[in-house]
Protein backbone atom coordinates (compact mmCIF):
# COMPACT_ATOMS: atom_id res chain seq x y z
CA UNK A 1 0.00 0.00 0.00
CA UNK A 2 1.35 3.45 -1.06
CA UNK A 3 1.74 6.18 1.99
CA UNK A 4 -0.74 8.81 1.43
CA UNK A 5 0.81 12.18 1.99
CA UNK A 6 -1.19 14.78 3.51
CA UNK A 7 -0.69 18.38 4.47
CA UNK A 8 -0.44 19.38 7.83
CA UNK A 9 -3.25 20.63 9.65
CA UNK A 10 -3.16 24.62 10.49
CA UNK A 11 -2.12 25.25 13.54
CA UNK A 12 -2.84 29.07 14.56
CA UNK A 13 -0.33 30.62 15.91
CA UNK A 14 2.95 28.22 14.88
CA UNK A 15 4.84 29.14 11.72
CA UNK A 16 3.46 32.36 11.47
CA UNK A 17 5.64 35.58 11.99
CA UNK A 18 4.33 38.71 13.96
CA UNK A 19 5.28 42.37 12.82
CA UNK A 20 5.87 43.20 9.28
CA UNK A 21 5.92 41.41 6.13
CA UNK A 22 8.52 38.90 5.22
CA UNK A 23 9.36 41.20 1.97
CA UNK A 24 8.41 44.72 0.94
CA UNK A 25 7.29 45.69 -2.79
CA UNK A 26 9.47 49.80 -3.42
CA UNK A 27 8.42 51.33 -6.41
CA UNK A 28 11.12 54.10 -7.80
CA UNK A 29 11.52 55.90 -10.95
CA UNK A 30 14.02 57.89 -12.08
CA UNK A 31 16.05 59.54 -15.19
CA UNK A 32 18.52 59.30 -17.98
CA UNK A 33 19.57 62.86 -18.60
CA UNK A 34 20.68 64.28 -22.10
CA UNK A 35 21.54 67.98 -23.06
CA UNK A 36 22.45 69.18 -26.64
CA UNK A 37 25.89 71.35 -26.44
CA UNK A 38 27.87 72.90 -29.23
CA UNK A 39 30.48 70.22 -28.48
CA UNK A 40 27.73 67.35 -28.92
CA UNK A 41 25.23 65.29 -27.16
CA UNK A 42 26.03 64.97 -23.08
CA UNK A 43 24.95 62.52 -20.75
CA UNK A 44 24.94 62.41 -17.00
CA UNK A 45 25.80 60.53 -14.70
CA UNK A 46 25.92 60.94 -10.34
CA UNK A 47 28.22 59.32 -8.27
CA UNK A 48 26.16 57.68 -5.68
CA UNK A 49 26.89 56.77 -1.67
CA UNK A 50 28.69 53.85 -2.62
CA UNK A 51 31.06 55.48 -5.01
CA UNK A 52 29.10 53.79 -8.22
CA UNK A 53 28.14 55.83 -11.46
CA UNK A 54 24.22 55.51 -12.35
CA UNK A 55 21.36 57.70 -13.03
CA UNK A 56 19.06 59.66 -10.40
CA UNK A 57 16.01 57.78 -8.70
CA UNK A 58 13.85 57.72 -6.15
CA UNK A 59 10.84 56.50 -4.54
CA UNK A 60 7.20 57.40 -5.82
CA UNK A 61 5.20 59.45 -3.57
CA UNK A 62 2.11 58.98 -2.57
CA UNK A 63 -0.51 61.18 -5.43
CA UNK A 64 2.13 60.97 -7.40
CA UNK A 65 2.49 59.07 -11.00
CA UNK A 66 5.84 57.17 -11.82
CA UNK A 67 6.65 59.75 -14.40
CA UNK A 68 6.13 62.62 -12.02
CA UNK A 69 8.24 61.37 -9.81
CA UNK A 70 10.92 60.32 -12.17
CA UNK A 71 10.99 64.03 -12.95
CA UNK A 72 10.86 65.23 -9.27
CA UNK A 73 13.77 63.04 -7.96
CA UNK A 74 15.94 63.74 -11.20
CA UNK A 75 15.64 67.32 -10.49
CA UNK A 76 15.89 67.00 -6.46
CA UNK A 77 18.98 64.54 -6.72
CA UNK A 78 20.62 66.70 -9.38
CA UNK A 79 19.70 70.20 -8.86
CA UNK A 80 18.26 70.47 -12.68
CA UNK A 81 16.13 72.74 -13.90
CA UNK A 82 13.81 72.52 -17.12
CA UNK A 83 13.94 68.39 -17.22
CA UNK A 84 11.46 67.62 -20.12
CA UNK A 85 10.57 64.03 -20.35
CA UNK A 86 10.97 62.16 -23.31
CA UNK A 87 10.64 58.80 -23.50
CA UNK A 88 10.44 55.34 -21.10
CA UNK A 89 13.40 53.60 -21.39
CA UNK A 90 11.90 50.36 -19.06
CA UNK A 91 11.67 48.77 -15.97
CA UNK A 92 14.41 47.03 -13.81
CA UNK A 93 13.94 45.13 -10.46
CA UNK A 94 16.32 43.79 -8.10
CA UNK A 95 16.45 42.81 -4.11
CA UNK A 96 18.34 43.88 -1.37
CA UNK A 97 18.08 43.65 2.13
CA UNK A 98 17.25 46.86 3.93
CA UNK A 99 20.37 48.02 6.35
CA UNK A 100 19.56 51.06 7.17
CA UNK A 101 15.60 52.42 7.68
CA UNK A 102 14.36 51.93 11.55
CA UNK A 103 11.45 49.13 11.46
CA UNK A 104 12.57 47.81 8.12
CA UNK A 105 16.49 47.05 8.94
CA UNK A 106 17.10 43.42 8.19
CA UNK A 107 14.05 42.95 5.48
CA UNK A 108 14.16 41.49 1.69
CA UNK A 109 13.24 44.57 -0.01
CA UNK A 110 11.96 43.62 -3.79
CA UNK A 111 12.13 47.11 -5.69
CA UNK A 112 11.02 48.04 -9.05
CA UNK A 113 12.79 51.07 -11.07
CA UNK A 114 10.76 52.98 -14.12
CA UNK A 115 13.69 55.19 -15.79
CA UNK A 116 12.74 57.77 -18.71
CA UNK A 117 15.05 59.41 -21.13
CA UNK A 118 14.90 63.17 -20.32
CA UNK A 119 16.38 66.10 -21.40
CA UNK A 120 18.11 69.23 -20.10
CA UNK A 121 18.82 73.16 -21.85
CA UNK A 122 22.20 72.86 -22.57
CA UNK A 123 23.15 75.24 -19.51
CA UNK A 124 21.68 73.49 -17.26
CA UNK A 125 25.20 71.32 -15.58
CA UNK A 126 23.34 70.75 -11.75
CA UNK A 127 25.03 69.83 -8.82
CA UNK A 128 24.58 67.24 -6.27
CA UNK A 129 22.16 66.58 -3.42
CA UNK A 130 24.37 66.24 -0.68
CA UNK A 131 22.11 65.07 1.88
CA UNK A 132 20.93 61.97 -0.33
CA UNK A 133 24.94 61.73 0.13
CA UNK A 134 25.18 62.12 -3.81
CA UNK A 135 29.14 62.78 -4.47
CA UNK A 136 29.54 64.18 -7.90
CA UNK A 137 27.63 64.84 -10.96
CA UNK A 138 29.55 64.29 -14.64
CA UNK A 139 28.76 65.05 -18.32
CA UNK A 140 30.07 62.72 -20.15
CA UNK A 141 29.83 61.59 -24.12
CA UNK A 142 27.22 59.08 -24.32
CA UNK A 143 29.20 56.05 -25.44
CA UNK A 144 31.58 56.91 -22.48
CA UNK A 145 28.45 56.64 -20.58
CA UNK A 146 27.90 53.13 -21.21
CA UNK A 147 31.47 51.99 -20.20
CA UNK A 148 31.42 54.46 -16.82
CA UNK A 149 27.55 52.86 -15.61
CA UNK A 150 28.47 50.80 -12.48
CA UNK A 151 25.61 48.91 -12.54
CA UNK A 152 25.05 45.80 -14.83
CA UNK A 153 21.18 45.59 -14.43
CA UNK A 154 21.24 49.56 -15.42
CA UNK A 155 23.02 48.66 -19.10
CA UNK A 156 20.19 47.72 -21.13
CA UNK A 157 17.99 50.93 -20.05
CA UNK A 158 21.55 53.23 -21.22
CA UNK A 159 21.22 51.01 -24.07
CA UNK A 160 17.79 51.95 -25.30
CA UNK A 161 18.71 55.83 -24.63
CA UNK A 162 21.58 55.16 -26.68
CA UNK A 163 19.37 54.05 -29.33
CA UNK A 164 16.92 56.74 -28.97
CA UNK A 165 19.23 59.37 -29.02
CA UNK A 166 20.73 57.61 -32.11
CA UNK A 167 24.07 56.80 -31.14
CA UNK A 168 23.62 53.11 -31.42
CA UNK A 169 21.93 50.89 -33.66
CA UNK A 170 19.31 49.11 -32.38
CA UNK A 171 20.09 44.85 -32.97
CA UNK A 172 19.59 43.36 -35.68
CA UNK A 173 16.42 41.22 -35.53
CA UNK A 174 15.91 37.76 -36.67
CA UNK A 175 14.69 37.51 -40.52
CA UNK A 176 10.51 37.54 -40.37
CA UNK A 177 9.05 34.52 -41.72
CA UNK A 178 7.56 34.41 -44.99
CA UNK A 179 3.97 35.42 -44.90
CA UNK A 180 2.05 33.07 -47.00
CA UNK A 181 -0.97 35.75 -47.68
CA UNK A 182 1.49 38.25 -49.26
CA UNK A 183 2.39 37.87 -52.92
CA UNK A 184 6.41 38.55 -53.24
CA UNK A 185 6.07 37.81 -57.00
CA UNK A 186 7.26 40.22 -59.53
CA UNK A 187 4.54 42.42 -61.10
CA UNK A 188 5.05 41.79 -65.15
Amino acid sequence: MEPIHRKPPHRPGRGRRKGPPRVQVEISAGGVVYKRTRKGLKMSLMLDPFGKWTFAKGHVEPGETIEQAALRETAEEMALRGLKLRQPLGTIDFWFREKYRVGSKGMLVHKFVHYFLMEVPAGEWGSPQKNEKIRQIAWVDPREALQKSSYEDVRPVLEKALIALGVRQPPASAPRPPNPHRNDKPRP
